[in-house]
């Protein structure tokens, strides 16, 4: 691809093509993640919500608009319904509301979308499969991740509206305190494996089980290697604390006081409409499935596991069968956590902002602190007994 771009923008001045070359090798990948992965996501997660809530509550869901093509008519369970919304929403008003902030007010979705966006970006989707593989990665996800706090308070600041201001600052002070536990209990893989690097995380968890210096060999089909299970039962607890400060970060129920409809009208969001509201809601379903991805790589092995360790020698046609069967073993973990955060919402009731912020300083830091050390000595232990 980069060879044909180059010999395409040939006859250019040189100046321009190396302006253009960077901004269309950077601009392709951005397209394909948000064809191929970000608008898919938000299409059947909002599907999929709806669905759940249906059934957790007892009603139906969505289930009537479907796909008619002559006399060949289906439902497709509901399906067409995001579709249709998506529609629906391209068709009404972009609005600014008076004394508002314009070009902020516009510009805010595009921050929340982009902090979304870029988490894909250094997201492992199987063996090879990556748009960008830094040394850095987790330091990296963790920071684009926090994009989201600048959209939002953008958002709030810039609509001229009281509820929205409230809401944007209540959401600033939830998810920066949430940053602190969820960073210390990324770490806890981090030293585990000794490199920020994401390939190098999902590839140490191959290797079997590191338990308090006690090396035990695992083959990759039995799991046993994944961090989850290492400095035992300490990252058991990182996991669930890095889990509930993602739903936090990502103001999923019971910590979507920011924007709760009872006291707020709509926090930040009261003012907007049409597509820029959507875009807020496209974001957030995509970032639900980069940290669900996210923790998958950190605890749950990534691509590695049963599925990619039995049929890794299977090819499936062209595509060779470790490629296919770990992006499919990523997928299925990855969906399973993003589907426990929608069963989240619709079971759990609300909290109060002093309680969203007690667990946050009372209870998760201390927990993730003492997983941090817990994992560190576990590390030290297995390069002792390495070393010897």
């Amino acid at each position: 691809m980069r060879e044909g771009l180059t010999n395409l923008l040939s006859g250019l001045p040189q100046w321009l093509q190396d302006i253009a070359l960077p901004v269309l090798f950077g601009l392709i990948p951005a397209v394909i993640i948000v064809l191929g992965v970000v608008t898919p996501v938000g299409l059947v997660g909002i599907w999929g919500e709806r669905r759940i809530a249906g059934k957790i509550q007892d009603r139906v869901g969505p289930d009537r608009v479907g796909i008619s093509l002559g006399p060949i008519k289906s439902r497709l369970f509901g399906l067409g319904q995001s579709v249709a919304d998506g529609v629906k929403l391209l068709g009404k008003e972009d609005f600014i509301p008076p004394g508002g902030l314009g070009l902020m007010f516009l510009c805010a979705p595009l921050v929340v979308f982009a902090g979304a966006l870029a988490l894909f970006a250094a997201l492992p989707f199987g063996p090879a499969l990556w748009a960008a593989d830094p040394n850095l990665g987790i330091f990296y996800l963790l920071s684009v991740g926090a994009l989201e706090v600048l959209g939002v308070l953008m958002a709030g600041w810039s609509s001229n509206n009281k509820w929205s201001l409230l809401g944007a600052m209540r959401e600033v002070a939830q998810v920066i305190s949430y940053e602190i536990p969820m960073a210390i209990a990324a770490l806890c893989p981090v030293l585990l494996a000794g490199s920020m690097k994401m390939s190098s995380i999902v590839a140490d968890q191959t290797n079997g089980l590191d338990l308090w210096g006690l090396h035990i060999a695992a083959p990759e089909a039995t799991a046993l290697g994944w961090n989850l299970f290492a400095a035992f039962p300490f990252n058991i607890i990182a996991f669930v604390v890095f889990y509930i400060c993602a739903l936090a970060a990502l103001k999923r129920a019971p910590f979507d006081l920011p924007e709760c409809e009872s006291e707020l009208v709509a926090g930040f969001l009261t003012e907007y409409s049409g597509m820029r509201w959507s875009l807020f809601f496209l974001g957030e379903y995509a970032a639900m499935w980069a940290m669900s991805g996210i923790a998958t790589v950190l605890w749950l092995g990534g691509w590695t596991g049963p599925l990619h360790g039995f049929l890794a020698g299977v090819d499936v046609g062209p595509i060779p069968g470790g490629v296919f069967f770990g992006t499919l073993a990523f997928v299925v973990k990855t969906t399973i956590l993003f589907l426990l955060m929608i069963q989240i919402r619709w079971t759990l009731p609300r909290l109060r902002l002093d309680q969203v912020m007690s667990l946050c300083y009372k209870y998760l830091i201390p927990a993730a602190m003492l997983c941090m050390l817990a994992s560190g000595a576990a590390a030290l232990l297995a390069s002792g007994g390495a070393g010897s």
